[in-house]
């Protein structure tokens, strides 16, 4: 899988991210009592998924923390939380390489796999291959923050629909020879893991930003409006842009961007 990511950007967006992941799938995770658990994060970034969910979970943690960008894993290994929920350690390791070939070996000995924001890079041949290399492993998915392709920003624009379709349209792009899932992501997971064998709970977890988040808003609308202006570039999108980036400096944009979390898990 290829694609690169602003550690700007990763940080930026981790407020936001912390206050949308859905924290009841969390209570309904299933996991062993009693040992060490071993959760390998796919796609970690700088870190911020295991930021927030290591100190929800009890009991000694080791983390093992994927990607491809090496500066990342880096920042990410430096800057998780040394205790998890009841105080226990946490420990970190990191593994570089490409999280859509993920293997039974890789899972060994793994009891919970993890991702954040990642799950539409994927073509529907990778998920359905990572949802039955875990189920047929026993170990339970937690997939957070994935676009369903859904977006609403107040007051509206004439433009707003066919940005945010052009948006979808970049998102289920081809790149290379892989057709990448964009806002079906979520579905062809569920479906996947589904008929692998395990329960399959979707929870919606979206971005909601007002005044006191202008400056994420302002640069996840330069991304938003870049990839359909890229999209569709007959759209001719810079005055909506310039207009739609002032209105957030000032206070005066609301944008909701839709997500959602999904667990899947043998019972």
């Amino acid at each position: 899988m290829t694609g690169e990511f602003s550690s700007t950007w990763l940080t930026l967006r981790e407020p936001a991210d912390a206050a949308a992941r859905a924290d009841d799938l969390i209570e309904a995770l299933r996991l062993p009592t009693g040992g060490e658990l071993v959760i390998r994060d796919l796609g970690c970034g700088t870190g911020s998924l295991g930021r927030w969910l290591a100190p929800r979970l009890p009991g000694p943690q080791r983390w093992v923390l994927q990607d491809r960008d090496p500066a990342l894993l880096a920042h990410a290994a430096a800057h998780l939380p040394p205790a998890a929920a009841d105080g226990s350690a946490v420990t970190v390791e990191t593994a570089q390489g490409d999280v859509t070939a993920l293997t039974a070996a890789d899972l060994a000995g793994t009891t919970l796999v993890t991702c954040s924001a990642l799950l539409d890079l994927f073509t529907v041949d990778e998920v359905t291959a990572l949802a039955e290399v875990c189920v047929a492993s026993d170990t339970p998915a937690l997939f957070t923050l994935s676009v369903v392709g859904e977006v609403t920003l107040e007051p509206a624009d004439p433009l707003d629909a066919e940005v945010a379709a052009a948006f979808n349209e970049h998102q289920r792009r081809v790149v290379g020879d892989r057709m990448l899932l964009g806002p079906e992501a979520v579905g062809a997971a569920a479906e996947a893991f589904a008929s692998a064998g395990a329960t399959v709970t979707v929870r919606d977890s979206p971005w909601r930003l007002g005044p006191e988040q202008a400056e994420l808003t302002a640069e996840w609308l330069r991304g938003w409006v870049g990839a359909a202006a890229e999209q569709r570039p007959e759209l001719a999108l810079e005055e909506y842009l310039k207009s739609r980036i002032e209105a957030a400096e000032a206070g005066r944009l609301q944008v909701t961007v839709g997500h959602q979390d999904l667990l899947a898990q043998k019972f």
